[in-house]
């Protein structure tokens, strides 16, 4: 290799590993609340926003890298698109999806898989009783579905049902309801008795098409976004509304809303479906994290 060109190389690594660097890597246990979990390429990381506008906010990360052993090699071609982030178990653990074709449940502490399954086109997924985890496919040959597995059994779907482009999950516990997205439906199911099945109790058009993210507001209320738009859901009406503080945004990827404190986290597509940024309100926020193509945010409870 010429020397000039083993310099520019070096200095491209000099220049990634300083992006990510941020401050110091803490060794955390648990996700503190009010933590952000972002997600992209085949990384997760964990941003304290009070600690600034870029890089210098991660405080957290994981590339899958850093895990690959610990599962079938295989699975290394899975995470090349982690489109899903979300914290489960007190805050203990992250809940990931790939686009690629897998998920897996992540201890915090230990960079541990727990969990892992092969599912086409996952873009969401959420933990229910039992031990139990739900997964959206979305538009793949074997995909189009809606999966559930148990947690001590790696790639063994318990019940599967149809649903195209599934996009978003959300358990609501004192319901015992599970809500599901899809290009044009919000479906809700219940666990059967013996908590290996789901029952289909409803289905609703969504006012748009291309459903995309599904969020827990409170026991009452989901927020979710399609192509063209983002409704508050009120899951006692069944009535979605128009949500006013981002009546004019399109293509939201991912989206918190805080009703207490009205502060309100999303990404939205810039680039093509991913970004660099991080959207924050009340008060006004950016973080940029220019070495990422970000998909997706959640704010830790």
């Amino acid at each position: 290799m010429k020397p000039g060109k083993i310099i520019r190389t070096a200095m491209l690594w000099i220049t990634l590993t300083f992006a990510f660097a941020g401050k110091a890597q803490q060794k955390l246990s648990h996700i503190p609340k009010g933590y952000w979990i972002a997600c992209g390429d085949d990384k997760v990381l964990i941003i304290d926003p009070a600690i600034g506008a870029d890089s210098s906010a991660i405080v957290w990360k994981w590339a899958f890298g850093e895990s690959a052993h610990q599962i079938p090699e295989e699975y290394t071609s899975y995470f090349k698109s982690i489109d899903e982030c979300k914290p489960v178990f007190d805050n203990k653990k992250i809940l990931v999806t790939s686009s690629s074709g897998a998920t897996c449940l992540l201890n915090i502490e230990d960079k541990k898989i727990e969990f892992y399954a092969k599912t086409p086109m996952a873009h969401s997924a959420d933990v229910l009783p039992g031990k139990l985890v739900a997964v959206a496919n979305s538009t793949h040959p074997k995909g189009n579905s809606l999966e559930l597995y148990h947690l001590d059994q790696a790639e063994k779907p318990i019940y599967k049902d149809t649903l195209y482009s599934g996009h978003g999950v959300v358990w609501n516990d004192r319901l015992q309801q599970l809500f599901v997205l899809g290009y044009e439906d919000l479906r809700t199911y219940q666990l059967t008795a013996d908590k290996n099945s789901l029952t289909l109790t409803s289905t609703l058009k969504i006012p748009g098409k291309g459903g995309h993210d599904l969020s827990y507001v409170d026991d009452n209320r989901l927020l979710l976004t399609y192509t063209d738009g983002v409704v508050l859901f009120s899951i006692k009406d069944k009535k979605f509304e128009p949500f006013a503080p981002l009546a004019t945004v399109h293509h939201v990827k991912s989206l918190n809303w805080n009703p207490k404190t009205n502060r309100l986290v999303y990404t939205k597509a810039e680039e093509s479906w991913w970004t660099f940024n991080i959207y924050a309100t009340n008060p006004d926020q950016k973080v940029n994290i220019p070495t990422l193509k970000l998909y997706k945010v959640r704010v830790c409870r």
